[in-house]
Order: structure tokens, then C-alpha cells, then sequence
């Protein structure tokens, strides 16, 4: 993936990725295709975004060590193992398909800083507070106030805002803060509520 060439800098990110291979994380019919900057197809019509929006939105996170991040979508794992290589001290991750959830969790036994919870990302129930960093695989109509609640003072959220123009990167600088909208990507909408395994 040829990503430095599409303008994407953060070498952090970028040595992140590299260290962490999307192939290991990725369906076996499409593990070929695991090295292009394409969205993949996983079970439950869930996919795993493009890396080249993986990395934007993770430059846009600016996690730094030590930092306890909240991950809503789990999917594959893949941008999991991400946020563990960068540094995170603890990964809370929800994904609402049973199957999905089950097979991220043994995907990433290996890292005890990770946590995978089968759990409606979008439900006001959400665990304890106090995260640093919230990263949303998905797009949201607009930020929900118990993501802003979930935020430390200083924390920081990374999402996809649906509007008229599409969709684009939103970032809460602060819990308090109105979105800072970026650029556009193509994320599916968040849906509510659990599922089983299909």
C-alpha cells in the first residue's frame, strides 16, 4: 500500500501499519487483496474500511502512549492491534455482532491491553467514562452526548458525520467542542441495537 504517496505523514501511523498486517486480519477469500487501499468484506455485512482511511483517521486521533482509547466497531481486530502498536495504554472495543466480537477476541488474545466487549456502540448504557481517545468505525447524524460524556477533559473523538455533501472525518477536539469536519470517506452508517451470531 502505497500510502506515504497519498499524502498520508504521520510516520507513527504509518510504522504502525507496517507492523501490523492487515492480510492476518482479513477474511482468507480476500486475503489477497489485504495489501490494497480497498475496503474488505467481512461477515455480518460489516467491512474493513480502507487503510488509507484507517490512517487518516487514526492521524486525525493523535493517540499518544498510554492513553486509554474506547474503539466503537471492533470488525476484524485489525484497527485494534492499531491502536495497541501506537501505544495505547488500554483499548475498550465494542462490536455488536456476536461473531465478529468473538473472532476479533481471540484474533488479539495476545494483547493484554485490549478488551473486546460485544456491545452496542450507539446505546446510552456505554461503559464507565474517562476515556482519553474514542475512535467510531462509522458514521453518526451527529455526535451522541453520552460519546461526549465518555471523554475526558482534553479527550479527543474521531468519527464520520453524515450531511447533505456525504460524508466526511468529524473530530471533537474537546468534549464541549462542535465537530471539525475534514474529508470525505465512505464509512456505512452505524446501526443500534445487538445481533446474534449470522
Amino acid at each position: 500500500m502505497a500510502l506515504r504517496g497519498r499524502g498520508l505523514r504521520d510516520t507513527a501511523v504509518l510504522r504502525a501499519m507496517e507492523q501490523v498486517p492487515r492480510d492476518t486480519f482479513a477474511p482468507p477469500p480476500h486475503r489477497e487483496h489485504a495489501r490494497r487501499d480497498i475496503a474488505l468484506p467481512l461477515s455480518c455485512g460489516a467491512s474493513m474500511t480502507a487503510p488509507s482511511t484507517v490512517a487518516l483517521m487514526l492521524a486525525r486521533l493523535r493517540l499518544e502512549p498510554g492513553q486509554r482509547v474506547l474503539e466503537i466497531g471492533t470488525g476484524s481486530g485489525y484497527v485494534t492491534a492499531l491502536l495497541a502498536q501506537l501505544g495505547a495504554g488500554a483499548v475498550l472495543s465494542l462490536e455488536r455482532y456476536t461473531s465478529l466480537a468473538g473472532a476479533a477476541t481471540r484474533r488479539l488474545a495476545a494483547l493484554s491491553e485490549v478488551h473486546v466487549v460485544r456491545a452496542d456502540g450507539l446505546a446510552r448504557d456505554l461503559p464507565d467514562g474517562g476515556f482519553d481517545r474514542i475512535l467510531v468505525h462509522g458514521s453518526v447524524a451527529a455526535i451522541p452526548e453520552h460519546w461526549r460524556a465518555a471523554l475526558e477533559p482534553g479527550g479527543r473523538l474521531v468519527a464520520a458525520l453524515r450531511g447533505d455533501g456525504g460524508c466526511r472525518i468529524a473530530v471533537l477536539a474537546t468534549p464541549e467542542a462542535e465537530p471539525e469536519l475534514g474529508a470525505p470517506v465512505r464509512l456505512a452508517a452505524l446501526v443500534p441495537g445487538l445481533a446474534q451470531v449470522l
